[in-house]
């Protein structure tokens, strides 16, 4: 997995195309400061939003907006004023927009599935993912209490990272790591992964950009390039494709560090 690299504070870095996903909008543990920092650090042509960027389903049980949440949208808006095409590809916890795939709105173009060629003209496949998960897909209701025992694992994480930071210790993912370790999580991960590059084989694509489960990663899957946003919730990840061609991982957690911040991620969200 490459990382991108890091650059001076306050200069912009100009790339090809950035790549973010699983922002959920609309909850608490949207970390939407550090993202509108993020998006201020660059310069794009394309910027692919590749699904749940919004998060319809927590905002259909409790309105949560704050101005940060607003900075987000707006930081879009002045990208795409300023001659970023962005492409927002619709993911499940925004399944509300769906039904207008295909809008075009000045520089902003809403769809369900993108592609998207490099500058070695490989083919990739832009979409959420969600499709290809049998949870999301066949039992809806499963989701919804996955949903929440997720939200529940934030919560303790949180209080987990207060103690860690009082001692003087850095931030830990308690999700990621049982992501990591458990095993059916683990084979989860991989039957998603092994779909998607399924899909890809069948319709031709040397490679596809995806999210939704919060699990970012660039690597060689049955021969597909196969690369994955992460999220805004808890690793704070993005894809980057540099002016030569490369397309890197970045992470928060990483940049941090290198410019010695001292950042802690909030709480409870969704998956």
């Amino acid at each position: 997995m490459t990382k991108a690299e890091t650059h001076a504070p306050g200069a912009k870095q100009r790339v090809r195309t950035l790549w973010i996903s699983d922002v959920h909008l609309g909850t608490r543990g949207c970390q939407a400061d550090k993202l509108t920092t993020f998006l201020k650090e660059y310069e794009c042509d394309h910027l692919y939003l590749v699904g749940d960027i919004i998060d319809g389903w927590r905002l259909h049980k409790s309105m949560y907006w704050p101005q940060a949440h607003t900075n987000v949208v707006r930081r879009v808006l002045t990208m795409s004023k300023r001659g970023t095409r962005v492409t927002y590809v619709t993911g499940n916890h925004d399944e509300f927009l769906r039904r207008y795939a295909n809008l075009q709105l000045g520089n902003i173009q809403l769809v369900d599935e993108a592609e998207h060629l490099t500058l070695d003209g490989r083919r990739l496949l832009v979409i959420h993912g969600d499709q290809f998960d049998v949870i999301t897909r066949c039992h809806r209701w499963l989701a919804f209490l996955g949903d929440h025992a997720y939200e529940f694992s934030l919560t303790l994480n949180r209080w987990l990272n207060h103690w860690r930071a009082r001692y003087g210790y850095g931030y830990w993912s308690l999700s990621s790591y049982l992501k990591h370790k458990v095993k059916k999580a683990v084979n989860f991960i991989s039957d998603f992964e092994d779909a998607v590059a399924h899909e890809c084989v069948k319709r031709d694509y040397q490679g596809v950009v995806c999210g939704h489960i919060h699990h970012a990663e660039i690597r060689q899957v049955n021969g597909i390039t196969y690369h994955n946003c992460g999220d805004w919730v808890e690793s704070c990840t993005a894809l980057v494709e540099h002016v030569d061609g490369r397309i890197e991982l970045y992470a928060w957690a990483d940049t941090a560090q290198a410019l010695d911040l001292s950042t802690t991620p909030a709480t409870a969200a969704v998956v």
